[in-house]
């Protein structure tokens, strides 16, 4: 009898040592995966990757503002909102992979993820600087951020043997109108007069194909006239209530927060006439604030002014594009 207890006890501890090891085993693998280098995305023709579909306000579903532009290996960011790097390992983008970042303005929720961008990736390790186009002052940001970081920077990089070229970040301001060619994209930087600061709506071409990516709310005519055409246009869509019509309804919410929020952003309620318009195929609707209840609502909104795809993007969200024509 004792014998059967000691061979009970015996096998009981295997299959405990066993079990102990199995989710040892996993929860490696499942670590590993989290933090194991990624491979470049590869985009084809060209391809709009959501990277972060909130904005600037603190939403652990959102990631701040951020779209990737991509074609063949290359890749491009529109606007580094909050959490930028764990955003682009959710999108399967190594953060050493975009060369460039284009912002809409110098908003901070366009601009607090550039510290993370470049120093995070400086540790993959980037061995190029980081490039930021933007309106003016983007120059002088850069600047700064690299001379608030320089202490750490030249502290981190030799003890870790990190290229001092992937710790620069190079700022240039763009002139309205500004153009570029890369590798058969061409970019192109349209002005948004009118607003409170400067702003650019960012269009992308390529082979037949066109993105337009817009993070300002006002000049409309401006946004119709630098997307004419695209087939996907990347747009806010701010849910913005009438003064009067919040505090009929209880929603406590400050007069003037709600001015605010409707000089610098679009409302739901205008956003698909400007891009019916602007005659795009696809509108994808970012920085929603409040996240919608049901995509539905969102959608029969501004259906009501546009008879193209809507898409309510999620962080990680490819955007389709239809092959270039023959």
């Amino acid at each position: 009898m004792n014998a059967r207890l000691i061979l009970y006890a015996i096998l009981a501890a295997v299959m405990g040592v066993s079990w102990a090891s199995s989710c040892v085993i996993w929860r490696a693998a499942e670590i590993g995966e989290l933090v194991a280098p990624i491979d470049e995305r590869v985009s084809g023709n060209l391809a709009a990757i959501v990277v972060g579909s909130g904005a600037g306000f603190e939403n652990p579903e959102r990631a701040g503002p951020s779209i990737a532009i991509g074609w063949e290996k290359r890749m491009l960011l529109v606007d580094a909102g909050r959490g930028i790097a764990e955003a682009l390992r959710s999108a399967s983008i190594p953060l050493a992979q975009p060369e460039a970042v284009l912002l809409t303005s110098l908003l901070p929720e366009n601009t607090v993820g550039l510290d993370d961008l470049l120093l995070t990736g400086w540790r993959q390790p980037r061995k190029q600087p980081l490039r930021v186009y933007g309106p003016p002052g983007t120059a002088a940001m850069c600047e700064a951020i690299v001379a608030a970081h320089r202490v750490g920077i030249e502290a981190e990089g030799p003890g870790r043997g990190l290229p001092a070229e992937g710790a620069q970040l190079l700022g240039f301001d763009v002139d309205p109108g500004w153009t570029a060619e890369l590798d058969g994209l061409s970019i192109r930087a349209s002005d948004l007069p009118g607003g409170p600061i400067p702003a650019l709506a960012w269009r992308f071409d390529r082979n037949g194909r066109g993105v337009a990516v817009v993070g300002a709310g006002w000049a409309p005519d401006a946004v119709v006239e630098a997307a004419k055409d695209v087939d996907v246009l990347v747009h806010e869509a701010v849910i913005i209530p009438p003064a009067d019509e919040a505090e009929e309804a209880g929603i406590m919410i400050d007069p003037e927060l709600l001015r605010l929020e409707a000089a610098l952003h679009t409302a739901v309620v205008d956003v698909g006439g400007i891009a019916q318009r602007a005659n795009v195929d696809t509108l994808v609707l970012v920085r929603m604030r409040p996240p919608p209840f049901y995509n539905w609502q969102i959608e029969g909104t501004v259906g009501q002014s546009f008879s193209g795809d809507i898409v309510i993007a999620a962080d990680a969200e490819e955007i389709d594009i239809p092959r270039p024509p023959i």
